[in-house]
C-alpha cells in the first residue's frame, strides 16, 4: 500500500513540496491542510493535523517560517507522526551525509561528504553544503547559497540566496 502525504500549508513552499514529493512516486495521494486556501486537494485547516496521523500517512509542515516549521516537526514527532525527509531526484546527497527528519532538499542542491543536515531544514534549489558541514535545526539555506567546508550553521537561521559562507566561518 502506498502512503499518503499531508502537507500543512498550501502556499508557495507547500506547492513546491507537493511537486517534489509527487515526482518521487511513493505517494498515492497528496493533500493540503490550509487556513486560507480552498480546493479539492485542501482537506482541512492547519490545526487539524492530529486527525491525519496514522501508519500510512506522512505529514510535513511546509512553512517558510523556520521557528514555526521546526516547532511543528518536533510536535509531530512527539505525537508519533511520520515526518518525511523529501529529497528531489535531481539533488546530490553524499552517502556519508546524514539528513534528519522533516528536511527538504530541492533540485540541483548538493550535500557533500560527511555533512549533517538537522531536522526541519530547507536546502533550496542549487544550494551547496560542502564537506564536513553541519546545518542546525530549522535552518533555511536559500537558492544558490554556498556553505563552504567545515561550518556549523546555527539553528533557525536563513542564509540568503547567493550568499557564500567561507570555510570555518562558523567553526565546528
Amino acid at each position: 500500500m502506498m502512503k499518503k502525504l499531508v502537507i500543512i500549508g498550501a502556499g508557495g513552499y507547500g506547492t513546491m513540496v507537493k511537486d517534489v514529493a509527487s515526482q518521487l512516486g511513493i505517494y498515492e495521494k497528496i493533500v493540503f491542510l490550509d487556513d486560507n486556501k480552498t480546493g479539492e486537494d485542501v482537506v482541512g485547516k492547519c490545526g487539524e493535523y492530529e486527525k491525519f496521523i496514522d501508519e500510512n500517512t506522512d505529514i510535513y509542515p511546509a512553512f517558510g517560517n523556520n521557528e514555526k516549521r521546526l516547532s511543528l516537526v518536533d510536535n509531530l514527532i512527539a505525537l508519533g507522526a511520520s515526518v518525511p525527509t523529501i529529497i528531489h531526484k535531481g539533488a546530490y546527497v553524499s552517502p556519508t551525509a546524514v539528513i534528519e527528519k522533516g528536511t527538504v532538499i530541492l533540485p540541483m542542491a548538493a550535500v557533500n561528504t560527511g555533512c549533517v543536515i538537522k531536522r526541519a531544514c530547507i536546502i533550496n534549489t542549487g544550494a551547496i553544503i560542502d564537506h564536513g558541514s553541519v546545518v542546525g535545526e530549522g535552518t533555511h539555506i536559500c537558492i544558490n547559497a554556498i556553505i563552504k567546508a567545515e561550518n556549523r550553521i546555527p539553528s533557525l537561521v536563513k542564509i540568503q540566496a547567493g550568499t557564500v559562507v567561507e570555510d570555518r566561518t562558523y567553526p565546528l
